[in-house]
């Protein structure tokens, strides 16, 4: 699927603002993409998430393919439909991050992965060929190719290694594409901390003229300053007129950061991840809300803010149901840390448009991190 990406400005800083083209409609970015792991937003609806202005949402391969089972969502028309998400486009990932997370470096062979279930322990097998089969089934709008995520840090041997098998299995990926007509795909570089690596997957990457391009291996344990380096190593060697994806990021000040490095979109379970621990985004920092000095605080969350938790609820009375572990504290927190998230991009695409990103990016900074 050509996903018709249009590059419409680059700013003096490098932040591009752009939009591509779905059977959904158009989408502007740079943009942020709330994470929807197993075929949810954690404790919000269809209808919030297009009130907190989401787009594009991502959901999991690896955990839609052990529970419901690739076949049961593909049963009700994919994706799309078993959520009762029809506001835009969905992109699954590829199962690689849980390779990283539950596959140890033997099991990992020329043909797969080997890895056991975290739900059951049951004995899993994860190949490119399946990878592909179970996103297509799944039916989104853009699908992930197989890679490894290898663990920070390792050897270069070990990263040159990986990032040769990736490119390998990469190709396998698009090979078992039987929907490419209406799934756009991305391949994922990799290449660690080494810019060789970086410089040598992506170049060999693009070569296979994938839809778009996303930089993996980032948020793995790194540093902040390796983790701008990491970006750093890899844009200037991906095509201007196709889409760059960061995977895993979320922090807001990481996100001006990414979009002043070309990047284009993001995801993360940042802000539901927060909620649920009473954490709320605040142009002031997080706000942890069991805090006790926000027993009476009859405020909202952030002044201004248009979402509606803020509109309709006070700190107090969101500190009551974090306290009281009620899950709808969690609910309209999540609400709120999203829309902050999305309503952070259109700031940033205004900035890019003004061309003053890099001012923004010191103002949005120095008040996010001052100490309260």
């Amino acid at each position: 699927m050509d996903l018709k990406f249009k590059l419409i400005k680059k700013c003096s800083c490098g932040g591009r603002l752009g939009e591509f083209e779905t059977k959904w409609g158009k989408h502007k970015t740079p943009m942020f993409m709330p994470v929807g792991t197993q075929a949810t937003v954690k404790t919000l609806s269809p209808e919030e998430l297009i009130d907190v202005k989401a787009d594009v949402i991502l959901s999991n391969t690896y955990h839609l393919w052990l529970r419901p089972g690739e076949d049961v969502v593909d049963n009700a028309g994919g994706l799309h439909n078993f959520m009762n998400y029809k506001n835009g486009p969905i992109l699954t990932d590829c199962g690689g991050f849980q390779v990283f997370s539950l596959a140890k470096p033997k099991d990992i062979s020329e043909e797969g992965v080997k890895f056991k279930s975290h739900i059951d322990g049951k004995n899993l097998f994860l190949t490119p060929e399946k990878s592909i089969e179970i996103q297509n089934k799944l039916g989104s709008d853009i699908i992930m190719s197989f890679d490894e995520c290898p663990p920070y840090p390792v050897t270069h041997e070990y990263m040159k290694n990986s990032i040769e098998r990736t490119l390998r299995w990469a190709k396998r990926s698009l090979d078992a594409n039987k929907k490419r007509d209406v799934q756009a795909q991305f391949g994922i570089v990799q290449g660690g901390e080494f810019p060789d690596l970086r410089k040598y997957s992506a170049l060999e990457t693009v070569k296979m003229n994938f839809d778009g391009y996303s930089i993996g291996g980032v948020s793995v344990g790194e540093d902040p300053d390796t983790k701008l380096k990491m970006i750093e190593y890899t844009t200037p060697y991906l095509p201007e007129d196709k889409i760059r994806y960061l995977m895993g990021v979320g922090e807001p000040v990481d996100l001006i950061d990414g979009v002043i490095r070309g990047i284009d979109i993001f995801d993360c379970v940042l802000p539901t991840r927060l909620a649920r621990h009473g954490n709320a985004l605040t142009h002031d920092g997080r706000c942890n809300l069991r805090n006790a000095k926000y027993i009476n605080d009859l405020s909202a969350i952030e002044e201004g803010c248009d979402c509606y938790a803020c509109k309709n609820y006070t700190k107090s009375y969101i500190r009551h149901l974090i306290v009281a572990d009620e899950s709808f504290g969690q609910r309209l927190i999540s609400i709120h840390n999203i829309r902050f998230l999305t309503h952070l991009m259109e700031e940033i695409r205004e900035h890019i448009e003004k061309d003053d990103l890099l001012e923004f990016r010191e103002e949005f900074y120095n008040r996010y991190t001052k100490k309260k």
